[in-house]
């Protein structure tokens, strides 16, 4: 992944980040007010052996750092504690006391370091200086009983006292430890996601898949997933700017064609090609050009639906040679953009679009308007898309955002160019607002390469 990808991951998933740290941090917190605070208490002892007549100076230092080493066991023996708990009425027992005391001795001293862990910071500051006695009172047992053992002496360097603060839990660094935490499990979370969920959810997602141009994008809009026509948004809002853009460059595909018929389609079901097809034949009517918008889902058709005319007569009645054209030709709204319904479903689609007349009926339709839009159904569950699109000038195919995964968008691009239908290009839907306005500028260049795609 590139340095933009890994930008590109973390703008999209700073929400889930930052969950993750507020997740972390907060059981962090928890668990600080949750665990008893710990206090340590620290004495050190400095030993020494004195015995002119039997060591020199060299053999004395040897020796006791000798010693130093065996007090470090001794210390936390039973010999030791045991009187440390006698005297303090400690309700623990030696071997208990021993798994909160810690001996060491400086490397290449004669210095023993004594810690102490306690609940109570007075009670381990009492701990640590009833030890010193008790290993002295020990050590000088010991050395008088032992011929040759010299004079052994313990001198406390430094006394024990009640810490201010406890030694654990430490707010900041357990706090830190949450944060560090919650960090690595956001970009865990965020690297799982990457790879597991192929959803298209923007622009990179898009050239990750194809090189087709993006013919203009429509941002997201609960309305609009309602069946909101543009007409019914607010003039020069983002929807219907989307819509404008779309329809000058869908023009642009047609510069030097004498015929303009389009099939608009999708991957797969619910990425709004209905609403986009709609909405396009209506931009493109307000604009000036004499359009004709043809309900071609004989499976499910909307288009009639979503503007709210009769669609139990119409294109399907036509193939069979029950009406004529003219008679189920409606008219919509104040520019009187004209609009095919599907008519009575059949129970075989797909031979009636692939039928001769149907290709009569396109070529008729190519005669008298400029711009014909077919809503097609979607390209995976059905071939009637590709089927339409043969007869026309080529399909656009509507990628919704979040809806389609990058192997169906792949697929559905493959499924067309098998058959060698022109595929014009993509229409991004459902963007997020922040991103839909970098579709607002596509170049006529842009669309070029596109009609170039479409051979």
């Amino acid at each position: 992944m590139e340095l933009q990808q890994y930008v590109r991951v973390l703008k999209r998933g700073w929400l889930t980040l930052v969950l993750a740290v507020v997740v972390m941090v907060g059981a962090a917190a928890a668990l600080l007010m949750l665990l008893p605070a710990t206090y340590e208490a620290e004495t050190r002892i400095y030993v020494s052996v004195e015995d002119a007549e039997a060591y020199d100076l060299s053999q004395r230092s040897i020796y006791s750092q000798e010693l130093v080493r065996s007090f470090v066991e001794l210390a936390q023996s039973s010999a030791v504690l045991g009187p440390v708990v006698e005297e303090l009425a400690l309700e623990d027992t030696p071997r208990e006391l021993a798994e909160r005391v810690s001996v060491a001795a400086q490397t290449g001293t004669v210095i023993l370091e004594v810690t102490v862990a306690d609940e109570d910071p007075e009670q381990a500051a009492a701990i640590a200086s009833s030890m010193t006695a008790a290993l002295d009172d020990v050590v000088q047992g010991l050395t008088t009983s032992t011929e040759g053992g010299g004079n052994v002496t313990l001198t406390t360097v430094e006394e024990p006292f009640a810490a201010e603060g406890p030694s654990f839990p430490q707010p900041i660094s357990l706090l830190g430890l949450g944060l560090l935490a919650g960090l690595a499990l956001g970009i865990v979370i965020l690297a799982l996601r990457e790879v597991l969920d192929t959803r298209v959810r923007c622009e990179d997602d898009l050239g990750e898949v194809s090189d087709l141009a993006q013919l203009g994008g429509v941002p997201f809009d609960h309305q609009l997933q309602k069946g909101q026509l543009v007409v019914q948004a607010e003039v020069g809002s983002p929807l219907a700017e989307s819509f404008s853009t779309l329809g000058t460059n869908l023009q642009f595909l047609g510069v030097g064609q004498s015929a303009r018929s389009f099939v608009i389609t999708s991957s797969v079901q619910g990425e709004g090609k209905s609403s986009i097809a709609v909405n396009l034949a209506i931009s493109l009517r307000a604009a000036g050009q004499r359009v004709l918008l043809v309900d071609a889902d004989l499976r499910r058709p909307r288009a009639a639906q979503m503007l709210g005319l009769e669609g139990a007569v119409g294109l399907t009645d036509v193939l069979r040679g029950r009406v004529e054209l003219p008679e189920v030709i409606q008219y919509w709204g104040p520019d009187g953009l004209e609009m095919l319904p599907a008519g009575t479903v059949p129970p075989n689609p797909l031979e009636l679009l692939g039928s001769e007349a149907m290709a009569e009926l396109v070529a008729a339709l190519q005669r008298e308007y400029e711009i014909v839009i077919f809503d097609a159904p979607p390209l995976l569950p059905v071939s009637d898309a590709r089927v339409l699109g043969a007869l026309c000038s080529g399909l656009l195919m509507v990628v919704g955002m979040g809806k389609v995964h990058k192997p169906q968008l792949q697929k559905a691009i493959e499924a067309v160019r098998i058959v060698d239908v022109p595929l014009f290009g993509l229409v991004p839907t459902m963007l997020p607002t922040q991103d839909a306005g970098g579709y607002a500028g596509v170049m006529p260049s842009r669309v070029a390469e596109a009609k170039v795609d479409a051979r």
